[in-house]
């Protein structure tokens, strides 16, 4: 039985919050993303008792991966959730089976976007936690990520020009959200996959938090949390600064005389201009440069062998690039010059 409506010091951190950060606005139409874990039940029934306040139009989507045999019965426990509150009910099933974290990831996301296209929502609510977030930052770090890495979750960004993926509740961890589930009487469906340790993000969670809970910080997930929060504003700006500095930089130009790929549109930037800056801005511009030219995500060696021209001597070049570009040293400029042959003489 859920317990009738009462307000919680969540209700009332989580309604300042969307005032300070504005980020569900109102009398907005919001799909809220409902796993039937206690994060996503406790974003939906807080939502659902602040729909007064805000006049929201809300709908729940459900996205059954088909990994265990008892996601069917999952997705009906969330619809027959979505019945008792009254919102409209929306499921996505996969049509295959997804092999790894992040093909589930990627397809869940797909499948919300499609959801809520097809039925007039512009916000994707998620029940993304403090927690999810100190997990992310130590999983990216473990892999080698930057600073952007790092930042890990954010509160929003867009998933396509008209649609934006909130989440509002990255200030309160795992256990904040399993208290409410249980002070609301909510009844929470237990995901059997969150506690299979051949997934690194539960290895981290069941076995590295808990040791660094015990040993070095109690409050290490606010910890974690908090840091991810102020390297977000840090890598907002440095990515608006470098995409001025790349402004700068650009110039056009015929390219490299001697780099001979066929059929190629060469792209320059005034090292001149990068000389000055900060090692942390180069990079940056460098990054932003190969992802703009070769629609690629750079690696760390990629940005490092391009940024080292910046005081190289003319005519130093880099050893080709995916798809066969080279970046060469022309004087005052590095030029990245590209291989269209095979868009200029498709088969």
């Amino acid at each position: 039985m859920l317990k009738s409506s009462s307000w919680s010091s969540l209700h009332a951190q989580l309604h300042i919050t969307l005032r300070q950060r504005q980020l569900l606005p109102r009398s907005q139409r919001l799909l809220v993303a409902v796993s039937g874990g206690q994060d996503s039940l406790c974003l939906a029934k807080l939502l659902l008792d602040l729909q007064l306040k805000w006049n929201w139009h809300l709908g729940i989507a459900h996205c059954d991966h088909r990994w265990r045999s008892d996601s069917e019965a999952n997705a009906n426990h969330v619809e027959a959730l979505a019945k008792i509150w009254q919102l409209p009910f929306y499921k996505q099933t996969a049509d295959r089976l997804l092999n790894s974290e992040a093909a589930a990831r990627e397809w869940r996301y797909r499948a919300l976007s499609a959801i809520a296209e097809q039925n007039d929502f512009h916000y994707i609510v998620t029940g993304h936690t403090a927690s999810d977030r100190a997990e992310t930052l130590l999983y990216n770090l473990i892999r080698g990520s930057g600073a952007d890495g790092l930042q890990s979750l954010t509160w929003q960004r867009p998933l396509t020009d008209y649609l934006q993926l909130v989440r509002p509740l990255l200030q309160f961890t795992r256990a904040q959200t399993g208290q409410f589930c249980q002070e609301m009487q909510l009844p929470i469906w237990e995901d059997s996959t969150n506690q299979d340790l051949k997934y690194a993000r539960n290895r981290i969670r069941h076995n590295i938090i808990p040791y660094l809970q015990q040993n070095f910080n109690p409050q290490v997930e606010q910890a974690l949390a908090q840091t991810a929060e102020l390297l977000q504003a840090e890598v907002e700006y440095l990515e608006d600064a470098a995409r001025q500095l790349l402004l700068q930089a650009l110039e056009g130009g015929s390219g490299v005389e001697d780099l001979d790929l066929q059929s190629s549109i060469p792209n320059c930037l005034n090292r001149i201009v990068l000389r000055t800056a900060p090692l942390a801005l180069q990079r940056r511009v460098m990054r932003q440069f190969i992802q703009q030219t070769l629609a690629i995500a750079p690696s760390f060696d990629q940005v490092e062998k391009l940024t080292a021209l910046i005081a190289a001597p003319n005519r130093s070049r880099t050893d080709p690039f995916p798809g066969g570009a080279i970046a060469q040293v022309d004087r005052d400029r590095i030029c990245l010059k590209v291989n269209t042959k095979n868009d200029l003489h498709p088969k």
